[in-house]
């Protein structure tokens, strides 16, 4: 079957089985030409299959030669339609790997379950014993409560008063003005519920409880900050409250490990194209003025170039972990530059739908979108029939 991208509010709703392992094997040939890393080497991944969660896989495995265990729920393909590209990265990886002497495997299943849970602990046991890293990089907008069922549906809304800003139709190539009306008391908890450290602890405890964690242990989730342009909808909105807690989360969690001498970190990352973040207002004509001015100075990086320096140079660097006064890793450093935030300031009213093409870097917003699903490269012939399955 010829499948092209299919995208709906923001969303593609199709995937590329062959551009979804050539994206893989882009990202391992780019930490294959780095230094090795001499970090991790038992890795448990939850929520491996896409974005940060999956470039943070492949810089441990090819960086690290880690073993590594995936935990992600993806929908499966039919000879008609597509499955998630989560679900191809997983197979391409963990076949990639696999070729290559690692341990690699992924479990689909819901991860916010205590079976998943208890799944995934024995099978820990089976291919490690114990785990020396978890990485959580869970991004769903909903979580179901794993003792009572009820469903937890966060939102992307500011608090107390409504937003207006600039924001882009990427397809269409339109600049307009968007209002977001701000969240309600209701819509806060359930958000802190879904994106915030409650399920984190959860592992922690489940897998601690288990006898899988190595002495040493250590563990990341990933958040983001952002300028001031950004932060009505996001650091200050609903997320930020979730962001808030799962950096209150990393601290209990390092008491919680401290007997073994554990550690967790909330590291703050730049703004990069993921599923996630094309679905926020404002933030894709962000990102696509940021990476004009961050080529231009010669400190653009994409998904895997962030996961790499972060294990190389942040964690695994031979001396102490590098953090801010907060006790966050900061993979942002680059994009918060005041230098950079200057120049997003200067340029910002100037944006219009006209000038979108010269003003921003929209094409490589677009390309990057593309290729999370398997599309846009160049090196595949999209007119060819593919096998879904």
């Amino acid at each position: 079957m010829v499948v092209e991208p299919r995208i709906r509010n923001g969303i593609c709703m199709t995937a590329h089985p062959t551009g979804c392992a050539l994206a893989i094997q882009k990202e391992i040939d780019y930490v294959k030409s780095q230094p090795k890393i001499n970090g991790a080497k038992k890795v448990l991944v939850v929520g491996g299959s896409t974005g940060y969660g999956l470039s943070s896989r492949i810089s441990l495995a090819f960086g690290s030669g880690a073993g590594t265990l995936n935990v992600s729920f993806e929908k499966e393909g039919s000879e008609k339609k597509p499955a998630t590209p989560g679900y191809y990265n997983n197979r391409a990886f963990d076949e990639k790997a696999k070729a290559a002497g690692l341990i690699a495997e992924s479990i689909n299943a819901d991860a916010f379950s205590h079976e998943t849970r208890k799944e995934t602990i024995a099978r820990i046991k089976e291919l490690f014993g114990k785990i020396d890293m978890l990485v959580y990089s869970l991004a769903s907008p909903v979580r179901p409560d794993p003792d009572t069922g009820e469903l937890y549906k966060s939102c992307l809304k500011p608090l107390g008063e409504t937003y207006t800003a600039k924001s882009v139709n990427p397809e269409k190539g339109t600049v307009t003005e968007v209002s977001i009306e701000p969240a309600d008391e209701s819509e806060i908890a359930p958000t802190v519920k879904v994106m915030g450290g409650e399920d984190w602890m959860l592992w922690v405890k489940a897998l601690k409880e288990a006898d899988v964690l190595e002495e040493g242990f250590k563990t990341l989730a990933y958040s983001y900050i952002g300028p001031e342009l950004t932060m009505a909808v996001y650091r200050k909105g609903t997320i930020g409250k979730a962001k808030e807690h799962l950096e209150a989360t990393a601290k209990e969690i390092t008491k919680f490990v401290s007997d073994i001498n554990g550690n967790a970190w909330v590291s703050v990352n730049k703004a990069l194209v993921t599923r996630s973040s094309s679905v926020i207002p404002v933030v894709p004509l962000y990102i696509s003025l940021l990476f004009k001015i961050m080529k231009e100075k010669g400190i653009h990086e994409g998904c895997i170039e962030q996961m790499y320096r972060m294990f190389a140079q942040k964690i695994y660097n031979g001396n102490s972990v590098v953090i801010d006064d907060e006790g966050r890793i900061r993979l942002d450093d680059w994009e918060m530059r005041d230098d950079v935030q200057a120049e997003v300031e200067k340029r910002w009213d100037s944006i219009t739908s006209e000038t979108l093409a010269d003003n921003t870097d929209i094409e490589t917003y677009k390309s990057d979108f593309l290729k999370l699903h398997g599309f846009g490269f160049d090196e595949i012939d999209y007119n060819k029939d593919v096998d879904l399955l």
